[in-house]
């Protein structure tokens, strides 16, 4: 098939440092090119991939100090898009909703999967506004807060197999918290366990400038009050597996509609438990007493620390490799591909261009 897959620009696919939507459109990409589909990646030219990459800017936004306002250069992106729409049996887009307007006339064979959260308020008249859009959701919990739409499939995310190492024997004894220092990720719950707990935590975590002021006036404080807990900062992928690896739990005390949670998988592929708090996706992710344990608050997430003996990291591995695969993930969207309404089965010049509008030809 001859795919295209739209990412965000905010971040390099896969992204330098912190980014999962990127890191899941990257992951996607290069096992769909493997397994001999024709990709083409629209990302930031300072991606890495096997596809056909078109950069539709010089450089991850987020990393140019210049670009104040990522909107012009998505706009942009997405009618470049759109103008080699007919060269495409299918386009994925991972940008949520700024390409609705302009792809309603080849929508039956586009498919839009939503990595953000849907329980804000400004999103339900848009998304009612666009029923006919096909949308992919990343849990079953994501899906709660929508309007009907034309959901086409659920798929959970996947990670390569050999993209971060199994460690059978950690050779650390703290516990980490990786992603983002935002008060919906709860990185004070992370530190508040740790301390009580009495086990030293590992913070490897983004700080975006929306989340300066919470870093500066509630995480900087705990950390620099507490010796046993440690700000490391961003880290990239080659980092990730040795932080996970090594650590004897991964700790998500989220307090938020968390749409999946790619750092539980993650943590899994490493050999490594999750403590997670029982909220939006967690309970479709991990297994407790397999591969982590769910918990209801921090009494009950410093009783779970205890119980890590009892876990196996082989089984919290075997766990991974047999849900969260990136073949699987490949393989879930590719029936969703082939079961659009307005998808070609073979890549033929069946769509034709029309005062910049790619509409369907006559069969």
């Amino acid at each position: 098939m001859k795919i295209a897959q739209i990412a965000p620009l905010a971040e390099s696919v896969p992204p330098k440092l912190y980014g999962g939507t990127e890191r899941v459109v990257s992951n996607l990409t290069e096992e769909l090119v493997r397994q001999g589909h024709e990709v083409t990646l629209f990302a930031s030219g300072d991606s890495q991939t096997a596809a056909e990459l078109v950069a539709c800017t010089d450089v991850a936004l987020r990393l140019n100090p210049k670009v104040r306002d990522h909107m012009p250069y998505h706009l942009m992106m997405i009618d470049q898009v759109r103008r080699r729409a007919a060269e495409f049996d299918v386009l994925h887009f991972h940008i949520d909703l700024l390409q609705f307007p302009l792809i309603r006339d080849f929508a039956d064979r586009t498919v839009t999967t939503l990595h953000g959260r849907l329980d804000l308020p400004d999103l339900l008249p848009f998304y009612r506004a666009f029923p006919e859009i096909p949308v992919v959701s990343i849990s079953d919990h994501q899906r709660l807060p929508m309007p009907p739409v034309n959901w086409v499939g659920r798929v959970h995310h996947g990670v390569p197999a050999d993209l971060l190492p199994f460690t059978a024997m950690p050779k650390g004894e703290y516990l980490a918290f990786l992603g983002r220092i935002s008060p919906e990720k709860r990185p004070d719950r992370a530190i508040e366990i740790a301390v009580r707990a009495g086990v030293p935590l590992k913070i490897a975590a983004k700080i975006d400038a929306v989340d300066r002021a919470y870093w500066d006036s509630t995480i900087a404080p705990l950390v620099e009050r507490h010796a046993n807990v440690e700000y490391v900062g961003e880290i990239n992928d080659r980092q990730k597996g040795a932080f996970l690896g090594n650590a004897r739990a991964l700790l998500f005390p989220i307090d938020w509609p968390e749409p999946f949670g790619l750092v539980m998988i993650e943590a899994m592929a490493c050999g490594t438990p999750v403590i997670a708090f029982h909220a939006a996706s967690v309970p479709e992710v991990i297994e407790p007493g397999r591969s982590g344990f769910i918990v209801r608050d921090i009494d009950q997430a410093i009783e779970a620390i205890a119980r890590l003996p009892e876990l196996d990291r082989a089984t919290v591995r075997a766990c991974f490799d047999k849900r969260f695969s990136v073949e699987r993930m490949a393989r879930d969207y590719l029936e969703i591909y082939r079961a659009l309404p307005g998808v070609r089965a073979k890549a033929t010049p069946s769509r034709l261009l029309d005062d910049g509008l790619t509409l369907r030809a006559a069969e």
